[in-house]
């Protein structure tokens, strides 16, 4: 939930933080359903000529369980608004209802047990609802919670083998844990296997994988060991690699493993490197898996694209905030946690069509 971003990418995370097919396009199509993309509870959108029909038929929509707070943005808080605005219909089951994150100096609230969890899910299951195109998740301390969420991901895709779970396996990082120990073997055996997109940080990576990377191509080879272990699409969200562009950038990676009809499978790997930021923000890691839904969803099988996309919305939420924050702080004065909350609403339209300020070499 909470992400420290001193002198490190606004991607780094503590504790809290893409694979689709679509024919390629230069901009993605106005209906959150792109030509190919894995929105397949619904006809096509073209199929109808009535309008309430045409709305319904465009509906792409996502179980997004993750924490929330009363004030500020973090967890669901940081993920639902931006997908809405994308077009998304979001369903948000709230993992802990806090007044605010716990980076302020006093907070209260209620956390929701596994039990609890799944009466909820039990709810939407019972007036059959419970379909779903995409799962998204993110930071939880409890182990049976986890393993309640894996159930109901695992009977979502027994209903919809098209479905996509995004997941952010929040563990730890700069060679910490900052989660319990015991969460460990549920993310390596249950949770990443029935994944389709995951973002692990560097530390993350190497705990999943047992692999340390020292260089460009072990950051290859964990990308190919996760593959392996079920995600289809594998994004490094900040690693210690050498930034080509000096000391004040950092180093993420992608890759995207695509089966094609013929059996035949073909993988896309992609570097980008983002500016470094002096400051401590909460929901950047659970902005940025909002946004990579968002954006693979759109260009399913152009992982650089879709990066590009993401990391560049990031980049200008994240400049408004900090002007924003300076401002209001005034000269010579820290920013408060409150000031530094992310100017969510602000960005929209950053977040509906941001201006490409990154991009990616493939690899």
């Amino acid at each position: 939930m909470l992400h420290v971003l001193q002198f490190g990418a606004w991607l780094l995370k503590l504790p809290s933080r893409i694979p689709v097919w679509k024919q390629q396009q230069t901009e993605p199509a106005a209906c959150p359903r792109a030509a190919g993309s894995r929105c397949s509870s619904h006809a096509a959108c073209a199929d109808s000529t009535d309008n309430f029909v045409r709305e319904t038929e465009m509906e792409c929509r996502v179980l997004s369980i993750q924490s929330h707070v009363v004030r500020g943005y973090v967890g669901n808080k940081s993920a639902s608004f931006p997908l809405q605005v994308m077009g998304f219909e979001v369903d948000s089951i709230n993992s802990v209802q806090f007044s605010n994150h716990t980076g302020y100096a006093h907070w209260k609230g209620q956390v929701l047990t596994a039990d609890e969890l799944h009466v909820l899910y039990e709810g939407i299951k019972l007036n059959n609802v419970n379909h779903y195109d995409y799962v998204l998740t993110g930071y939880t301390r409890d182990t049976s919670f986890l393993e309640m969420v894996v159930d109901i991901v695992q009977e979502l895709k027994r209903a919809n083998p098209n479905l996509v779970y995004v997941c952010d396996p929040v563990l730890g990082d700069h060679g910490s844990m900052y989660v319990p120990q015991n969460l460990y073997p549920v993310y390596k055996d249950k949770v990443v296997p029935v994944a389709d997109i995951i973002t692990p940080n560097q530390f993350e990576a190497e705990l999943l994988t047992g692999k340390n990377i020292s260089t460009e191509k072990d950051a290859v080879e964990v990308m190919d060991l996760l593959h392996n272990m079920g995600p289809d699409t594998v994004v490094i969200t900040s690693s210690d690699l050498p930034p080509r562009l000096g000391d004040r950038f950092l180093v993420s990676l992608g890759s995207q493993r695509i089966v094609m009809p013929d059996g035949t499978s073909t993988t896309q790997r992609i570097r980008i490197e983002v500016p470094k930021v002096d400051a401590v923000f909460v929901g950047t890691g659970d902005l940025f898996a909002a946004m990579l839904l968002a954006w693979t969803h759109h260009y399913p099988t152009d992982l650089k694209t879709a990066c590009e996309k993401t990391f560049s919305v990031m980049h200008h939420v994240i400049q408004r905030t900090i002007s924003y924050a300076h401002e209001m702080a005034g000269p010579g004065r820290r920013p408060s946690p409150a000031q530094l909350e992310l100017r969510m609403v602000q960005s929209k339209a950053d977040i509906e069509d941001p201006a490409i300020v990154m991009e990616a070499t493939v690899l």
